[in-house]
């Protein structure tokens, strides 16, 4: 993580972070009220919301009853969210298939081997590696015709077929708020991590009807874009 390495430069020259890593368990701060030392931020929250981009699958696939989950298995973040994700797959009647993808080689056999895996969508986790090949793999779920949910709306954007997660822009202008204060004379220690509160839902209808599936009026409803 890039806040990371900041912070092991220098223990003194402020640090303003957006991040989707618990700020906490990655060791950035002490807490998220008194961050304490040089570092503050905003918490994107990534991968808390596995959990309901998991409900947002079955409102859109009810049928869907296997689901993939592409994740770096080097990500203690990831790790340590997975056991929440299997408890609320179990809930919606779900069986979560974890695949592993750290390269680009990785995430092309993930997709050819899909179907033998018997896996009916793909839930695509917050990771850098994948949102820095985030064309590829939109190609790659259109090419396999499988169904996706991704992390951020840039996917959908991009021809992915749903997103939900957190608004880019509004964390981007937090984070600006707190450059202006420290600029100001406040400290890093006294400035909360903020935690993100606006999220984005974007349906791709285009992609939808390439895969043959119609989407659910109430998901077109709920949602904050819908592209056609």
């Amino acid at each position: 993580m890039v806040a990371r390495a900041a912070k092991a430069a220098s223990s003194r020259i402020p640090i303003v972070f957006t991040s989707s890593s618990d700020a906490v368990k990655s060791g950035l701060v002490a807490s998220l009220n008194r961050p304490g030392g040089n570092v503050t931020g905003v918490s994107l929250l990534g991968y808390e919301l596995d959990a309901k981009r998991l409900q947002l699958l079955r409102e859109l696939l009810p049928k869907a009853s296997i689901i993939g989950v592409l994740m770096n298995a080097d990500n203690p973040a990831m790790t340590a969210t997975l056991p929440e994700m299997k408890k609320a797959a179990d809930a919606n009647g779900q069986r979560l298939v974890v695949l592993n993808a750290r390269t680009e080689a990785d995430i092309d056999a993930t997709f050819a081997s899909l179907r033998s895996k018997g896996v009916d969508a793909l839930l695509v986790t917050t990771n850098p590696f994948y949102e820095g090949r985030r064309d590829h793999i939109v190609t790659l779920a259109k090419s396999h015709s499988v169904p996706v949910l991704y992390p951020w709306r840039e996917y959908a954007t991009g021809g992915g077929l749903i997103s939900y997660g957190t608004s880019f822009t509004e964390s981007y202008r937090q984070a600006g708020l707190y450059v202006g204060r420290i600029l100001k004379g406040e400290k890093p220690a006294d400035l909360p991590i903020v935690q993100a509160t606006k999220f984005e839902l974007l349906v791709n209808v285009k992609t939808a009807k390439a895969l043959g599936l119609t989407v659910p009026p109430a998901l077109l409803i709920a949602a904050d874009e819908v592209i056609e």
